[in-house]
């Protein structure tokens, strides 16, 4: 004996019954679109399903049998052909789908509906024995963010675990960072001039001198640096016409005016060739510059004819090569000397730098804000010259001002000076 109520009904089929509910959605021709689901021996419960799915479609968590069935490998397609992120981040997102997560599930015929917690934590365990744990974690955080979107089309809840702070607490740990002190800074330039020439030695101590990232520097070309710079920007957006014309007031070369680099683009690589892109997190930015440094890039830029401010051996951006690995590594760590039947390069022997041995190009990035930050400059104004943004009501409210500017630029020379005479008095 079958029960029927608006939009659910129950009938039997052999042995067992089965439930059927309208889906909310209609037929071409106007007739009720329905689902069911049989395999029952109780009828009240077979009903009671049927009205929980009506509930369910009532409140906008009904997940269809059509859309449940999606595969996992049609999910994929369909989340990353709604990135919109940064070039570089999205081509991760893509590696680590295509690397890790696809492979899985489409090898086990997967739909989304089936991932519930248990399959999660099977596929969270299968990664942790494979990867080292830094990248299991990325991918356990990509693969919680496809879930996550899945709901309520796809699945009704994410079976992704959240962590929770219970018991003890415990300190992520943190890199250990040493003071980075000009007299490193100098050594390294060093070295950097022995491979690359002036280039190298003006690249060092502008990425000291102002914390650009490293693709911004291997990027930087003449029309955005000291002495070019406003005069020469090629003002491709015309909304800020009034950026441009405050710019020429303020920055520049001659009396009054405060020498600066223009941070407007970064190069990678994309699609095979290197790529002008917007600075990391279109963080765009006015960097003013020390005197001394300014003479540097004055000089570097008249003795080559490159686009580059700085150009790799054969005029060429730095950007086309493995930067770390090819010159960064015997820059930081020192190397022998070796000729050129060894390799296509010759190079002196390089002395190691011991506070950045075996460690990263971008700590000269953290040593400038360490030395903007000892010598007790606005908050503000040393977040902005990072390329960060300030939250809350201090970043509405506050601005750069010359005077900033002017300080910025005074303690940053003082350093410089006082290394020279540190320099000239152990040579003398």
């Amino acid at each position: 004996m079958a029960r029927r109520a608006q939009d659910v009904y129950t009938e039997w089929r052999g042995g067992t019954c089965r439930v059927k509910w309208w889906s909310g959605e209609y037929h071409d021709d106007g007739r009720k679109r329905f689902e069911s689901k049989g395999g029952f021996t109780d009828e009240d419960e077979a009903f009671q399903y049927g009205q929980d799915k009506l509930y369910d479609i009532r409140h906008g968590t009904h997940v269809s049998n059509r859309d449940g069935a999606t595969s996992m490998s049609d999910w994929l397609d369909t989340w990353l052909s709604g990135l919109d992120h940064a070039h570089l981040t999205e081509k991760n997102y893509r590696s680590i789908v295509e690397t890790h997560i696809r492979p899985y599930f489409q090898k086990r015929n997967a739909a989304v509906a089936d991932i519930d917690v248990i399959t999660y934590r099977a596929f969270r365990k299968h990664i942790n024995s494979v990867l080292a744990r830094s990248t299991a974690t990325k991918v356990m955080t990509i693969f919680g963010m496809i879930l996550d979107d899945a709901v309520p089309r796809l699945i009704k809840t994410s079976p992704v675990e959240r962590k929770r702070r219970r018991g003890r607490y415990t300190r992520k740990p943190k890199e250990r960072k040493r003071d980075v002190l000009p007299e490193a800074v100098e050594q390294l330039a060093r070295n950097a001039r022995a491979l690359l020439g002036d280039s190298g030695y003006a690249l060092i101590w502008t990425m000291a001198m102002t914390g650009m990232r490293p693709g911004e520097l291997y990027g930087l070309t003449r029309e955005y640096c000291y002495p070019h710079w406003p005069g020469s920007d090629p003002r491709a957006n015309p909304e800020e016409h009034d950026r441009y014309e405050d710019d020429l007031e303020r920055y520049g070369k001659g009396e009054g005016l405060l020498p600066a680099i223009r941070v407007e683009r970064q190069v990678q690589y994309r699609d095979g060739s290197l790529t002008f892109m917007p600075p990391k997190y279109e963080s765009y930015r006015t960097l003013v510059i020390p005197p001394f440094l300014a003479e540097m890039l004055e000089q570097l830029l008249k003795s080559h004819d490159s686009d580059w401010v700085f150009p790799a051996k054969m005029g060429g951006c730095l950007g086309v090569v493995n930067f770390d690995y090819l010159w960064w590594r015997p820059i930081a760590d020192g190397a022998d000397a070796r000729d050129a039947k060894q390799a296509r390069w010759r190079r002196p022997a390089l002395p190691a730098v011991p506070s950045f041995a075996g460690r990263r190009l971008y700590l000269l990035r953290h040593g400038h804000k360490s030395w903007l930050d000892e010598d007790g400059h606005s908050r503000y104004a040393v977040e902005t010259r990072m390329g960060h943004e300030v939250p809350g009501v201090e970043g509405v409210y506050s601005s750069v001002t010359v005077a900033m500017e002017r300080a910025i630029m005074k303690t940053l020379q003082e350093r410089w000076e006082r290394l020279q005479e540190q320099l000239g008095t152990q040579e003398a």
